[in-house]
């Protein structure tokens, strides 16, 4: 119920008429069950834009730590914003936590719903596309699901009227889902997870037409490569190998 409320009453008349937000490929959204819908990440503003104009809820992973409400009114604020829309408390410490963090996104999947996961794991720090972490991968065959490729368009904000984020006419491009079930007996092999991921990225670059860089944005927007740049690792898509052997499973 809030989440319907939230988007109707309020996300999506501010995103589709007063940013002028467009959708293409509406058709291409699975009507039913679960799925992971996988996108590029370009602006702070692509985890409005996109919910408010895909046909079906999204639930988004969330930090763990934004659930809680320490650290005054916002935090509290915000903890109940998660709350009341469904989204996915993510334990990063690692260990045990984070394997039920994951068992709760298998929960999610199980009970029909989508789940929207951006693979290059933070925003792009200069509109290119990025190599992809593989948890996606692992997530998607280990739960059976299709992945729906989505490209968004045109969501780098600025400050608008009052102070709020704004961005004009963004496109949300949904692909044709990517059917990677004749891999799913293989969830741990780290080839076959670097595959999908790749193949992934590569419909996404499809929608976008971003420039690739074929290493992880982190490193990029923090890391070694802050001041060099990704301009040596730019190539013309993710992958393109050979696609491995799918998993012959026994059938007792």
């Amino acid at each position: 119920m809030w989440y319907r409320l939230f988007k109707f009453a309020i996300f999506r008349p501010l995103v589709k008429y007063g940013y002028g937000a467009r959708l293409i490929g509406a058709e291409n959204f699975p009507r039913q069950g679960g799925a992971i819908l996988a996108s590029n990440h370009i602006g702070a503003l692509d985890s409005l834009v996109i919910p408010a104009m895909v046909p079906r809820p999204l639930r988004f992973p969330a930090k763990a730590e934004l659930f809680s409400g320490d650290g005054g009114l916002g935090a509290k604020i915000i903890a109940w914003f998660l709350k009341r829309i469904d989204m996915v408390p993510i334990d990063r410490t690692g260990g045990r936590a984070s394997a039920d963090a994951l068992g709760a996104i298998s929960d999610t999947l199980a009970e029909g719903n989508v789940v929207a996961i951006y693979p290059e794991g933070t925003r792009s720090p200069d509109g290119r596309l990025y190599k992809g972490k593989t948890g996606m991968a692992r997530i998607a065959l280990q739960n059976r699901v299709p992945v729906i490729p989505v490209g968004v368009v045109g969501t780098k904000s600025r400050k608008g009227p009052l102070g709020i984020p704004w961005v004009t006419r963004p496109l949300v491009i949904i692909g044709e889902p990517l059917d990677f079930s004749a891999y799913a007996g293989t969830p741990g092999n780290t080839r076959v997870l670097r595959w999908v991921t790749d193949e992934t990225l590569a419909a996404i670059q499809q929608l976008t037409g971003q420039e690739y860089a074929d290493v992880y944005a982190a490193r990029v927007k923090q890391g070694d490569l802050a001041e060099r740049g990704s301009d040596d690792f730019v190539i013309p898509r993710p992958g393109g190998g050979e696609p491995p052997q799918p998993a012959v499973e026994n059938v007792a």
